[in-house]
């Protein structure tokens, strides 16, 4: 699937919107769920995005480098305080609640896709996936070019894999305790040796990798794709 056609994809799914993820973040609490077909049933941890950053936060955010894109910002926890640090941070994110929960704790903020257009194309000096977004779109390899669009040439990307080995495409709801929930939308999860592999499909290197709390992260690089020289 080319760029554009997620992006077309994008605009005419729009998950995260009036749903009960919106309802959980404007009151901070869950218990909210990824919900498959098949009732396979993923928490999302409501509490902790909306909370301040944690140590394993902090981690990630010391690592940033120039101005900062934080796609998939949620309620912005992390773009509020790379803002409070004094470092140069814009957050991006399709959810209404998202955004007015970002701009209420101080952080700059887009509605809008990463597969949008964006700000400052190709100057980005680091960009972050944290809390399971490499799952944005339903296509890590379409979501990596991307941002290969956005960074600029030294720039990094932060990425938080899922904590155990999985490589998985899904449709699923967003759905809270009671049932209730959004429309489908595409997704994926992808464990620390799926990233891996597809950073290296399109053009990325590893240069650290960690973990910290149960939360494992990748340090990528941008390098020539493999059918460049």
């Amino acid at each position: 699937m080319s760029i554009t056609e997620l992006t077309q994809r994008q605009r005419t799914r729009r998950p995260w919107v009036d749903d009960p993820y919106a309802r959980a973040l404007r009151t901070g609490r869950g218990p909210l769920f990824l919900r498959r077909s098949d009732g396979w049933l993923l928490p999302l941890d409501v509490e902790r995005w909306c909370a301040a950053p944690d140590a394993t936060d902090t981690a990630l955010l010391r690592r940033c480098q120039g101005p900062v894109l934080d796609i998939g910002c949620g309620p912005g926890r992390l773009v509020a305080a790379l803002t409070a640090y004094g470092h140069g941070a814009l957050g991006v994110d399709v959810s209404p609640a998202a955004v007015a929960r970002t701009r209420g704790a101080g952080g700059a903020v887009l509605h809008r896709s990463v597969f949008d257009r964006l700000p400052a194309e190709g100057s980005w000096g680091t960009a972050l996936l944290a809390d399971g977004n490499i799952g944005i779109g339903g296509d890590p390899h379409a979501l990596l070019l991307r941002i290969r669009e956005l960074l600029a040439p030294a720039g990094r990307l932060l990425v938080e894999a899922a904590p155990y080995d999985v490589d998985e495409r899904l449709t699923v709801r967003v759905e809270d305790a009671r049932g209730r929930h959004g429309s489908d939308f595409p997704w994926a999860r992808l464990g620390t040796r799926a990233l891996l592999a597809a950073a290296a499909d399109t053009g990325w290197s590893p240069a650290e990798r960690w973990e910290a709390d149960g939360r494992p992260f990748v340090d990528l690089r941008r390098c020539a794709p493999p059918d460049q020289p």
